[in-house]
């Protein structure tokens, strides 16, 4: 082991080999010195390590710091929010370059808000005003910490959820100073549980929509608009973490999810939902209700913490805009939910033109993202032939990566969530797959 720690080059030896890489002299010395450190601890542990490749080492080292890492990929999944590739597709915009009137009221000349490109909007889907944070998770800490911080929070305990990567309810409300009170059981509740569980530390009463979960069979749980009436009658508010974020009729598309609309008719005075999910818009957490209670959240210390940045606003302010108009169409989530099984097919049939070895199968596609658990939607499959371990990862490792599924041991790819832009690309790449 000592001879082959000698064999190992010194920094300056391996930098002067380097001078051709374009990278600042600080950067090469410090990836060498990390480079020649890491060697020196594997052949200390017995690592069978060539000393000859530490300047390789280093010149592939620089060139992935060179490269970016978040990059560009064709979901041939079928999973129209998938959390994994960013959930919603990106609605299209145009980052403003330089300054922008992010806080600056140009019609007084003064100081503005940076809500105020998106509340008139989201007053206009909702007819309530609203504001955003940075997600989902934010608004409810967000509004738990206002509303019933030092206080009870009365949830039902078949609505005690975990969400994706650990986000529990039960958590994030004792994150938020809140207590909570458990009521019902996991499979019932009624009324009268909320109802006795009222005290002199209630604060607040807390409905979740379980988005990403179904519960059949012996069930039940009080209506809205009865919650809304008890909530009145003891002057508390009522809050519901709606989640997935629908503010558009979805159901004669094969989505069927509670439109934020909805729950604030029934008597809701606070939602919060996510904007990555059925909004289709960028990651953020909005929250619509009684002006009051709005109003205390934007005065909270927390909100300016969870805030959205320039370039969300302006991608969140597009996506809204579009649903105003209803130019459904412009939001590539919405588009994925409204496209029909015989157009998937008709574009399925067009690839199989240059690539007769293709399958055109029968399927189902999935809204995912934690949204619409139990509902599929229609639609026709490209299966490819042959090693389907093979392919997935010839295709995920290329460029640009292709992100298909494994059925029944085929690999097979849903053009549902395949921008129409994408398609020659992910045509290029299926051939070449094919060939080898």
């Amino acid at each position: 082991m000592q001879a082959r720690l000698r064999e190992l080059p010194s920094v300056d030896e391996v930098a002067a080999t380097l001078d051709d890489t374009g990278a600042p002299r600080a950067l090469v010395i410090a990836e060498c010195r990390r480079t020649l450190a890491r060697m020196r601890a594997d052949l200390r542990a017995g690592a069978d390590v060539d000393p000859s490749t530490a300047a390789e080492r280093v010149r592939a080292n620089l060139a992935g710091l060179a490269r970016p890492s978040l990059q560009r990929v064709i979901n041939a999944t079928g999973v129209i929010l998938h959390t994994n590739l960013g959930r919603a597709p990106g609605v299209a915009f145009s980052p403003l370059e330089g300054y922008s009137n992010l806080e600056y009221d140009l019609a007084r000349g003064r100081r503005g808000k940076r809500d105020a490109h998106i509340d008139a909007l989201l007053e206009q889907l909702t007819g309530k005003p609203g504001i955003a944070v940075n997600n989902n998770a934010a608004a409810v800490l967000l509004t738990l910490h206002e509303l019933s911080r030092g206080g009870e929070t009365i949830v039902s305990r078949g609505e005690l959820i975990e969400i994706g990567d650990g986000f529990r309810i039960p958590d994030i409300m004792a994150a938020s100073g809140a207590a909570l009170r458990e009521v019902g059981a996991t499979n019932r509740t009624h009324i009268d549980d909320y109802r006795a569980a009222i005290g002199e530390r209630t604060r607040l009463l807390m409905r979740v929509h379980p988005s990403n979960f179904h519960i059949a069979g012996f069930t039940s749980k009080p209506a809205l608009d009865e919650l809304a009436s008890l909530a009145r009658e003891r002057g508390l508010p009522l809050y519901e973490d709606l989640g997935s974020g629908c503010v558009a009729d979805l159901a004669p598309f094969g989505i069927r999810e509670p439109c934020v609309a909805d729950s604030l008719d029934a008597g809701v005075n606070l939602v919060s939902f996510s904007g990555d999910k059925l909004l289709g818009g960028p990651q953020a957490g909005l929250l619509t209700g009684d002006a009051d209670l709005v109003a205390r959240l934007r005065r909270n210390p927390l909100y300016r913490a969870l805030r959205l940045d320039k370039l969300i606003t302006q991608a969140l302010e597009t996506t809204l805009r579009h649903l105003v108009f209803e130019r459904w169409d412009e939001i590539p989530a919405l588009r994925m939910i409204r496209m029909t099984a015989e157009r998937i097919r008709q574009r399925a049939e067009r690839i199989r033109a240059r690539i007769p070895m293709l399958q055109i199968i029968p399927g189902s596609s999935v809204a995912g993202g934690g949204s619409t658990p139990d509902q599929t939607l229609p639609t026709w499959l490209l299966a490819l032939p042959g090693d389907a371990v093979h392919a997935e990862r010839e295709l995920r490792s290329g460029h640009p990566p292709v992100i298909a599924r494994m059925e029944d041991d085929r690999l097979v790819l849903d053009l549902r969530t395949v921008l129409p832009e994408e398609e020659d690309a992910l045509a290029a790449r299926l051939e070449a797959c094919a060939k080898k």
